[in-house]
């Protein structure tokens, strides 16, 4: 399995992706850089956290516009996987690859350990999971947000499209739980055909025990689980 890393201007988890990728589970990874127009043969995408373009207009719709973003769709419309994290999933929902926005917290800037529950498995970034497992890790964003219209969010709950949400200790989704004023306590989704997944918790930031969690990695080990499979 090769995975590509994209580093925009302003990226700030490419290294924490690429560690996850070449440290934890010894596959390879590339760093493509925003103006490239070749994918280097990558299996898998990662649209990694941080201010791309430092968030200037609104978080992820310059991103959007890069050249690399082109093959990135290309990829995704072929089936290829994608995965954005944080930022990552702000770009991919600008791009049309996600459904829904990523809009300004409701309580300002949160960097924070949370807890979010498995609600599928049916996807590449979640297959290594079970459903209703709760796991561990930090957020640390301004524009987190997770919203759209009541059809959107009736349609992506029945086809089973809101992968991760928020959870309390007890792994149910209350507003305590809730960091950000999300919709639905909604943390992560992926698209129908189910090879686009974006999270805004940072899965690369909870892989070793100096971190604080180890609950990353088993979402790293799914894409290793998919491309067996």
């Amino acid at each position: 399995m090769k995975v590509g890393i994209v580093r925009f201007p302003g990226s700030n988890c490419e290294d924490d992706a690429w560690h996850a990728v070449v440290d934890h589970l010894g596959e390879e990874a590339v760093i493509l850089w925003h103006k490239d127009h070749d994918l280097q043969g990558s299996d898998v995408v990662i649209l990694p956290g941080g201010f791309s373009y430092g968030d200037y207009l609104r978080s992820g719709a310059i991103a959007r516009f890069s050249p690399i973003m082109n093959e990135v769709e290309a990829h995704a419309q072929r089936g290829g996987i994608v995965v954005g994290i944080c930022n990552g999933f702000q770009i991919a929902c600008e791009a049309g690859l996600l459904p829904g926005a990523l809009l300004r917290n409701d309580r300002g800037y949160r960097s924070m350990p949370v807890t979010i529950r498995v609600e599928h498995t049916d996807t590449a970034f979640s297959a290594a999971a079970h459903a209703g497992q709760c796991l561990t890790m930090p957020i640390a964003h301004g524009d987190g947000r997770f919203t759209a219209d009541d059809a959107t969010l009736d349609r992506l709950e029945g086809e089973g499209q809101v992968i991760f949400r928020y959870v309390d200790a007890a792994g149910h989704p209350t507003d305590a739980a809730n960091p950000n004023g999300t919709m639905r306590n909604i943390a992560g989704v992926c698209n129908a055909a189910r090879n686009v997944i974006g999270l805004m918790p940072h899965p690369e930031r909870a892989m070793e025990p100096l971190h604080g969690s180890t609950d990353g990695l088993v979402l790293f080990q799914s894409l290793l689980a998919t491309a067996r499979a």
